[in-house]
């Protein structure tokens, strides 16, 4: 027997998935949110917080090979990462496919994810059981004030600007980041849809481009996220995101199912209508 799984966009969109069965895999409230897990018929599975999909195994590796490989083919020695959010595991799977990375902390808020994930997510949550992985749960916004100078990258794998997520979206989050990076470090984070979301866009690459001095907005093509896009804010004190892209690395990567050097360079051009809230 199937099912439907409803997400509602806004006051006038939706979509809906058929799921497999008519029970939830998995179906929990931790202090921070209620998390769900279905099994679709053509996603696999699907991680779901508060009704919002998070993760599909389907293109899960088009969000997470994006938002990690970006700023660790652009670092020259990227040995120390940090992690905020990502509980599901697939950016740090990412991460440590990089042979620099020495040590690699995830910072969640919500160790009830990771363990949803370690149960019906093990391609992605295995990450977790690295020797070169730290795990906290904690508020990112809070880590990152104890940490100043210490990591090389830092990636921001957030869920959208509502509830516990609702603090990495501040100016006072970003000087945060800033100051928690090494003098030439990198941060990438999660930054919405070009479609959706043009309001909030703009408002961050205003205060980004303030605390940063590089300040680049790319995207990646993901199916099961809102209008089948999804951005990431690239903000560097030194490296430029395709002048010091080091092609090489990337290569060395190996087969992957999304990212690719040319995906990498191509990813920063964006449409026309961009120009009208990030002020280029």
């Amino acid at each position: 027997m199937s099912q439907w799984f409803e997400e509602q966009l806004d006051v006038s969109l939706g979509r809906i998935f058929k799921v497999a069965y008519s029970d939830k895999l998995e179906s929990v409230r931790s202090p921070f949110q209620k998390i769900e897990v279905f099994q679709t018929l053509s996603f696999g599975k699907m991680l779901v917080h508060d009704d919002v999909i998070m993760v599909t195994e389907k293109d899960e590796a088009h969000y997470h090979e994006m938002i990690a490989h970006v700023a660790l083919t652009i670092h020259p020695n990227p040995e120390k990462v940090l992690v905020i959010g990502g509980g599901d595991g697939g950016t740090m799977r990412e991460v440590l496919r990089h042979r620099q990375v020495k040590t690699a902390h995830l910072c969640e808020i919500d160790e009830m994810v990771v363990r949803v994930c370690q149960k019906h997510f093990p391609n992605l949550a295995s990450s977790f059981t690295d020797r070169r992985v730290g795990l906290f749960f904690e508020d990112g916004a809070t880590f990152i004030l104890a940490h100043p100078h210490e990591y090389d990258v830092i990636i921001v794998d957030s869920s959208d600007p509502i509830g516990p997520a609702e603090v990495l979206f501040r100016r006072e989050f970003y000087q945060g980041m800033a100051d928690a990076l090494k003098p030439d470090g990198i941060a990438v984070t999660q930054s919405e849809s070009l479609h959706y979301h043009g309001s909030i866009i703009g408002k961050l690459a205003s205060f980004c481009r303030e605390i940063f001095p590089i300040y680049r907005y790319y995207y990646a093509l993901v199916p099961t996220y809102p209008s089948g896009l999804i951005g990431f804010s690239f903000c560097s004190r030194q490296y430029d995101p395709l002048v010091d892209f080091d092609e090489r690395r990337a290569e060395r990567l190996g087969h992957l199912r999304y990212y690719t050097p040319a995906i990498h360079r191509a990813a920063f051009t964006l449409p026309a209508f961009c120009r009208d809230f990030l002020g280029e």
